[in-house]
């Protein structure tokens, strides 16, 4: 009987971390916008900017998403998005900030690549665009600016956007 107490207990606290609050924010993922503000921490905690050498920037706003592009760097060299001007950007917003502290962050910091992390649920709105959530979003970037978005879905055209 304790233990279905203390479960019960758990449950709702979870169920009160989760809120679904829509929030009107700027759109930041335009053709012709720049991203040269852009301050994310990594998987360290320790902030991180884009260059503008930076080519591609990666943006996973799914689970799915973000376990598959892991899963695909991973296999790769360390140096694999360096050498494609590329960064990684991963949005774990929608996560309790419970689970975000005990299991995502610690589980990053296994990967031999950066990540950069979006924790602000707001942030997070502001880069993803809705109907294309499911997917990964690859801005090709010249000097900040973004000049293309497009969208892939498995380890192959990952590859091949890269």
């Amino acid at each position: 009987m304790k233990n279905v107490i203390v479960g019960l207990i758990v449950a709702m606290f979870f169920l009160g971390c989760s809120e679904n609050v829509k929030v009107d924010v700027e759109q930041k993922t335009v053709v012709g916008s720049s991203l040269e503000t852009l301050k994310l921490n990594d998987q360290f905690e320790k902030p991180q900017t884009l260059s503008a050498d930076t080519k591609k920037v990666i943006f996973a706003f799914s689970k799915d998403m973000g376990h598959m592009s892991n899963e695909f760097f991973d296999k790769q060299d360390a140096s694999y998005l360096a050498k494609h001007s590329a960064v990684f950007v991963a949005d774990v917003s929608g996560a309790p900030s419970l689970i975000r502290s005990m299991f995502i962050m610690p589980g990053l910091k296994d990967f031999k690549h950066t990540v950069l992390v979006i924790e602000d649920k707001n942030a997070a709105a502001s880069y993803r665009i809705d109907e294309h959530k499911e997917a990964l979003m690859i801005l090709d970037v010249n000097n900040f600016i973004i000049e293309n978005i497009s969208y892939v879905s498995s380890e192959e055209e990952l590859a091949k956007a890269l």
